[in-house]
């Protein structure tokens, strides 16, 4: 208490220092002591108030402690009198253990009384019930087959609850009531076949089904109460629970179950499209039915039963088992398309799940899918390896029919611009199209698969085409005069190739998401222009073979005497391509240039093989004038036919014809140095030759114009076409090359 005082003490001296720390306040003292006194006297204010408040709880408190303490007796007194009471009433309750029993047995009594007319009336009831169910007066008959199970189970609850113990008067009661059981199987028989029959009975007599349903849902709360009961007393009545709610929706099951299976009107031996008939029996059967349970059926059956989607995956689930039946069959290749189609793409279309009169009530999308993406993978597989084999055979048949159009005696048809054709493109794009167009039904990349295998079977049909143009070339060799419209036919089948292209690029467009070509493409592309440069090749060698007497004069002692040779295969090459313009193009202009190419190769070859030798200039002159005139033949007969420059190739004839045509010798290394610079892909042997022909050149000269040619050789850059390089000159014996020599040195003394 001391120690309070003196921080108290100190505390306002700390104060009063701080409040006159200087002079002038002084003057103030007395108006501070006045401000610290109420202070003061406030601080004592409230702490008086707040010990009062103390005082007044802690009286309070204690009063209803007091008033507790007197309570607490009365409770002891009263516990007490209690005690005394109940021992003194022990004896008492046993001695009502009677009166009990008797409150028992006259429930037990009260009971059987209530149901004795009932109980005297069974067999009556029973008969009543009976014929009520056979006159389908279902609620009728349920209302009697209540009562009968009513009195059945009080007896039995009366009894149980008198001795459950007690099997013999049970059973007794179990006999009378017995044929009670086999009216409710009746009744449950016939509740059941008017749902299995529900799609007909809602259009013809709906309020059947709503008789069938109330007396499905009185079952079911008889069965709550029962099971309740049995919760409490331990006893339920035989037949409890009947559970008819459960077995109506195993009926409907069954019911759509048995509608969808028997869909299928017709066997697969008696109709090939029978898939295809039960799809859509399928589809109309189960768009019907689902119509009219939204329409009809949904207004017979509570609303929480949520009746149409409850219907919605019953039939969604027969099918479903139904499809992945049909899945497990031995099904072709169009099976297999019609099943998949259906699945992927019918199911869930407005002509089907998604009918416009369904997608208020459903969605769709929340459905599973009809059939397992590994059965969907498996069946696709199938597909394409049934697919592959078919369109084998199919391509193998095809190709078997056009060959034997190659051997008709008549030509083959045309197109609207004249082009020579065979069927064979139309038959093979055709299969293509039809089997891309089912692929296109089932899934995007699946037409994309089927795509990219047509092109590969594509392929390796144009490898054994090819193989079986060279075959026909070959047999035609045997026999020249057979088949008689060779020409035309093989005309038809370069045709075929810029058909095949032009097809090929057609289904991708239309089919084919991508533009990037691709390996087969590449392979395509260059089998179809083999065949047809080996097709336009077989024809010029059929040209050539008739030309072959005629070029063998060329260069001859009879052409330089005046022979009609080149006449003649002018003649023969205009008439041959009379028939060549039914080729398409590119192919035809190709085949004109290597006609003339080839045209001028047999020449020069005439050249080097040194059919002649020139023995005078009057020879040289006339030899060389009959080779520019034969030149200019050539460059107008393929001027005309292919409307192209034949400067180049029949300049080469001319300027051998330069060479042949100099009189003065020494100028001889100069033109042979032109020509050389025009064509620099002649060689040392092809300039031998010519000077051999020419018949003039001494050995010296010879050697000296080849060995200046040598030092000077011109680059052969091969952008141009070659000429010399495909010509062979005959190997020249020692013998005969000193013959000419010795010839050559005679007449150069002369």
């Amino acid at each position: 208490m001391e120690e309070t005082s003196r921080e108290a003490v100190a505390t306002a001296v700390q104060r009063v220092a701080g409040m006159l720390q200087r002079s002038d306040q002084l003057d103030k003292v007395e108006q501070y002591r006045r401000r610290e006194a109420r202070k003061k006297a406030s601080v004592e204010a409230r702490l008086k108030a707040a010990i009062q408040s103390q005082l007044d709880g802690v009286r309070t408190g204690l009063t209803q402690l007091h008033s507790a303490l007197l309570d607490v007796k009365d409770i002891q007194s009263s516990l007490a009198d209690v005690s005394n009471d109940w021992r003194q009433s022990i004896n008492t309750i046993e001695n009502l253990k009677d009166v009990k029993d008797a409150v028992v047995q006259h429930s037990q009594l009260a009971s059987a009384v209530e149901n004795l007319k009932n109980i005297f009336s069974v067999p009556e009831i029973v008969a009543e019930t009976q014929q009520l169910i056979e006159q389908a007066e279902l609620l009728q008959a349920h209302r009697k087959l209540m009562e009968l199970e009513c009195s059945r189970d009080d007896l039995m609850y009366e009894q149980y609850r008198m001795d459950s113990k007690n099997t013999s008067d049970m059973n007794l009661i179990s006999i009378y009531f017995e044929d009670v059981q086999g009216l409710s199987d009746e009744l449950a028989k016939q509740l059941w076949m008017v749902l299995q029959r529900s799609m007909v009975t809602v259009r013809r007599d709906p309020t059947m089904l709503v008789s069938v349903v109330r007396i499905i849902e009185r079952e079911e709360k008889i069965d709550r109460r029962m099971v309740d009961r049995k919760k409490q007393s331990g006893f339920i009545p035989p037949g409890r629970p009947k559970r008819w709610k459960d077995r109506m929706f195993q009926v409907l099951e069954g019911t759509v179950s048995t509608r969808i299976e028997g869909t299928q009107a017709v066997t697969k031996e008696a109709d090939k499209m029978w898939l295809v008939r039960l799809l859509e029996i399928t589809r109309k059967y189960v768009l019907d039915d689902l119509i009219v349970v939204k329409n009809l059926m949904v207004q017979c059956f509570p609303p929480h039963y949520n009746t149409f989607n409850r219907f919605f995956g019953l039939y969604h689930n027969a099918v479903s088992t139904r499809v992945k039946e049909l899945a497990a069959e031995d099904l072709e290749a169009n099976e297999i398309v019609s099943l998949l189609t259906w699945v992927l793409n019918t199911y869930k279309s407005v002509e089907m799940m998604g009918h416009p009169e369904l997608m208020s009530e459903c969605d769709i999308n929340l459905l599973e899918p009809l059939l397992p993406q590994d059965v969907v993978d498996d069946l696709l597989s199938k597909y394409v390896q049934t697919f592959t084999s078919n369109i084998t055979g199919w391509l193998r048949k095809a190709l078997e029919t056009d060959k034997k159009d190659w051997q008709k005696e008549t030509e083959p048809e045309a197109d609207q611009d004249g082009y020579y054709q065979t069927t064979l493109p139309a038959i093979v794009f055709q299969m293509f199209e039809q089997n891309l167009q089912v692929a296109a039904q089932i899934d995007g990349d699946f037409k994309e698969q089927v795509l990219k295998l047509c092109l590969k079977q594509m392929n390796s049909f144009l490898i054994r085409y090819r193989e079986e143009a060279v075959v026909y070339k070959e047999d035609h060799l045997r026999d020249r005069q057979l088949p008689q419209c060779y020409v035309q036919y093989m005309i038809a089948i370069i045709n075929n190739c810029q058909t095949f292209k032009e097809s090929i690029n057609s289904l991708k467009r239309k089919y084919s998401q991508s533009s990037e070509p691709t390996d087969s493409d590449a392979a395509i592309e260059r089998t179809l222009n083999e065949v047809a440069k080996e097709g336009c090749q077989f024809l010029l060698d059929e040209v050539f073979l008739d030309l072959e007497h005629h070029l063998n004069e060329l260069l001859t002692r009879k052409w330089l005497t005046g022979s009609h040779a080149v006449d003649t295969i002018c003649v023969t090459v205009e008439d041959y391509f009379n028939d060549f313009n039914k080729i398409k193009k590119p192919f035809n202009q190709e085949m004109t240039s290597e006609a003339l190419r080839r045209v001028v190769v047999e020449y020069i070859k005439a050249v080097m093989q040194k059919r002649i030798t020139f023995k005078n200039a009057d020879e040289r002159r006339e030899g060389a004038e009959r080779m520019i005139k034969e030149a200019d033949q050539f460059k107008f007969l393929f001027r005309k036919l292919a409307g192209e420059d034949t400067d180049r190739l029949c300049g080469a004839i001319a300027a051998i014809a330069e060479v042949f045509k100099l009189t003065d010798p020494t100028l001889l290394f100069l033109e042979v140095t032109t020509l050389v610079s025009k064509y620099p892909d002649i060689r040392e042997e092809h300039i031998q030759a010519l000077l051999a022909v020419r018949g003039d050149a001494s050995r010296e000269m010879r050697q000296m114009i080849i060995g200046t040619l040598s030092e000077n050789k011109v680059s052969y850059s091969g952008v141009t076409q070659p000429i010399f390089k495909d010509i062979t000159v005959p190997t020249i014996t020692m013998t005969t090359m000193t013959t000419m020599t010795s010839m050559a040195t005679a007449k150069l003394l002369k």
